[in-house]
């Protein structure tokens, strides 16, 4: 019978960790990588049964994912973020797709929840991320939006797991500025070209456009209009922040 490592990135997560563990009850390991929290993540993940390793991420979220595929133990691996949650339809069905054990990649549909509200349109639509596969060969490429390199055809599965994406607005502002800080280091490595007017004055306007308007953002009502605007924040600042690594290295 096939067996599944379920592999978790994790840095102060004693909020969410248990949880997250919990709905994986398919799992016949379940791996966490801990970014050196300062918490009670590391016990709580232990005291489930999990195998806590710990190493700095250093930003490379890509490199992290790769070192946890190396730590599996069996031979299909599943990632699952601290935040996000296992339907027990979801896990049903990774059971019966792993003991079947036909090498695909399997992409997984993910709806955001929030404690009060709902959206799910614009940027909080649901969304198809990549987190079922044989371990071998499979390995992630990428700093702020990492994707996962497998050698294997994909395929969509068709139960949900669901995204508790913010706790409160600063933990989305502070997710706002590490992202776009890491975004603009990543373009000036790659030598990417900045334009004042055309990136930081007009692309953050379509970002804004294509997310309230042609991807329904305003059928969420206010929350939608928020998102939106902090979607054109996000993309401002990125630019931003291009623009001025290259012009004085990022000093004001």
């Amino acid at each position: 019978m096939s067996k599944v490592s379920v592999l978790i990135l994790a840095r102060n997560e004693e909020n969410n960790i248990k949880d997250c563990i919990e709905s994986c009850n398919f799992a016949d390991e379940v791996i966490v990588i801990d970014d050196n929290s300062t918490d009670k993540t590391k016990e709580i993940a232990e005291q489930l049964g999990a195998r806590v390793i710990n190493r700095s991420m250093n930003g490379d979220w890509g490199g992290q994912q790769t070192f946890a595929i190396q730590q599996a133990k069996y031979e299909w691996i599943f990632f699952i973020d601290a935040d996000e949650r296992c339907t027990p339809e979801l896990g049903k069905e990774i059971r019966e797709t792993v003991e079947k054990n036909e090498h695909y990649a399997y992409w997984i549909k993910r709806k955001n929840k929030f404690h009060h509200n709902k959206a799910t349109h614009g940027t909080l639509r649901p969304d198809y991320v990549c987190r079922l596969m044989p371990a071998k060969g499979s390995y992630v490429e990428g700093f702020v939006h990492p994707a996962i390199i497998t050698p294997y055809e994909n395929k969509k599965l068709k139960e949900c797991m669901y995204h508790h994406t913010y706790e409160t607005w600063e933990q989305h502002i502070n997710k706002i500025n590490k992202y776009t800080t890491l975004a603009a280091e990543k373009y000036k490595e790659e030598g990417k070209n900045i334009n004042f007017f055309i990136d930081v004055v007009l692309r953050p306007l379509w970002a804004f456009f294509k997310v309230y308007i042609i991807n329904l953002g305003f059928l969420d009502g206010k929350i939608g209009w928020v998102f939106a605007v902090a979607h054109y924040y996000y993309t401002t600042m990125k630019y931003a922040k291009l623009y001025y690594l290259y012009k004085c290295k990022g000093k004001l």
